[in-house]
């Protein structure tokens, strides 16, 4: 009965932004604002449900500056939830991950009109750069500013990693973290493996699943439109994102480590849910959008002296023997699953995305040919 009477207030709140097409309010109306991510719906299916195509088209064409604000709020609400870290409550991680849906929601609708789609790399309002905590946000542009808090996020202590240490209070102001060394997976790079609960996988694949939608803006380009580069992928892949490396490694082990048999165990993909396989599909569709980004923009000799995607350039330098065989026994295991035959009728789990897996692996060989010639052997 509560979550019902939650939905209708969440549905009431946004029929009650879309009516306002006449008035503009206030960004510091935090009482308004707040209800929209307070908690009250749980999954993106909700989202998806209460927030209607109808819904936004009309906000983003009668009310564009409650449109810009309702985005607003929501980044600055990932800030807040990066300068709190391990200090975050349960309700304050619902919060954010209510944000995360939200955005993964608007931003499409974003990337369909033309006119808009210029709004992530605009100049931000003084409100907005006023409100953020870090000095390096200022003069960012606001889609800049969205991707460094979501990779900022997916290395957060008991959100979407396990907190080395038990953090209290009286050590936060002092505590920080190098992501690293916080690799989610071992395999390539990271030789620690971590017990890591549901929560914290379904956190992350929230998170990608919106670095993707980020990503897909090229998907709503005009014929004439498609050789302007991804900004956003440009961004995500150059030496400004710190995370490059340990996000690379990351989404590599969490997608060769992965085994969809667990313990071998007949029928058991029905009776336990699976959080780690939405993550490692989700992971793969990322890893495989950011490997096959190509800058087009033009550089000087000088410039490029530092890679143009250092995802590439990552996986250009795996060269150990016993990364080849942990990435290639991963990758087979992966590809075969489809073609497993069991006496017992649908008794094995399968997966479904080893279009992604073969892309990947495709790129595995274009970029690496030293593990091309070693798996040839």
């Amino acid at each position: 009965m509560g979550g019902t009477e939650s939905k209708v207030g969440f549905r009431r709140a946004i029929l009650n932004l879309t009516s306002r097409t006449n008035q503009t309010i206030d960004t510091s109306d935090d009482a308004f604002w707040d209800q929209f991510w307070s908690g009250t719906v749980n999954n993106i299916t909700d989202i998806f449900a209460l927030v209607t195509a109808d819904d936004i088209h009309s906000l983003r064409e009668d009310s564009p500056g409650n449109f810009m604000t309702l985005i607003y709020k929501a980044v600055e609400k990932l800030d807040s939830a990066v300068m709190a870290g391990p200090s975050m409550n349960i309700s304050e991680q619902a919060i954010v991950l209510n944000c995360v849906r939200l955005l993964t929601r608007l931003i499409p609708f974003v990337f369909e009109s033309e006119e808009w789609r210029s709004f992530f790399w605009s100049k931000n309002s003084v409100e907005f750069e006023d409100s953020m905590h870090n000095e390096s946000c200022n003069n960012a542009a606001l889609a800049q500013i969205l991707l460094k808090k979501l990779c900022d996020l997916l290395f957060c202590p008991d959100f979407t990693i396990v907190a080395p240490v038990q953090v209290g209070p009286d050590t936060l102001e002092d505590y920080s973290i190098e992501s690293i060394q916080h690799i989610w997976e071992k395999g390539v790079g990271f030789a620690y493996s971590r017990k890591t609960p549901p929560h914290i996988d379904s956190n992350r694949t929230e998170i990608l699943k919106l670095i993707l939608t980020c990503f897909s803006e090229t998907m709503y380009y005009t014929p004439q439109d498609t050789t302007q580069p991804n900004l956003w992928l440009s961004y995500f892949t150059s030496n400004e994102n710190k995370h490059a490396l340990p996000l690379f490694t990351s989404l590599l082990n969490v997608i060769c480590a992965y085994d969809p048999q667990g313990y071998g165990l007949p029928y058991q993909h029905v009776m336990f849910n699976d959080y780690r396989e939405q993550l490692v599909e989700m992971s793969a569709q990322v890893l495989m959008v950011v490997l096959d980004h190509e800058s087009a923009m033009m550089r000087t000799m000088e410039e490029k002296s530092q890679p143009e995607n250092y995802f590439t350039f990552f996986l250009s330098r795996i060269h150990r023997e016993e990364d080849f065989n942990f990435i290639l026994s991963g990758l087979i295991k992966l590809l075969n699953n489809p073609l497993l035959q069991t006496y017992l009728p649908n008794s094995c789990k399968k997966i479904g995305f080893h279009e992604e897996l073969m892309v990947l692996f495709w790129k595995l060989c274009d970029y690496n040919r030293v593990c091309f010639f070693f798996q040839s052997t």
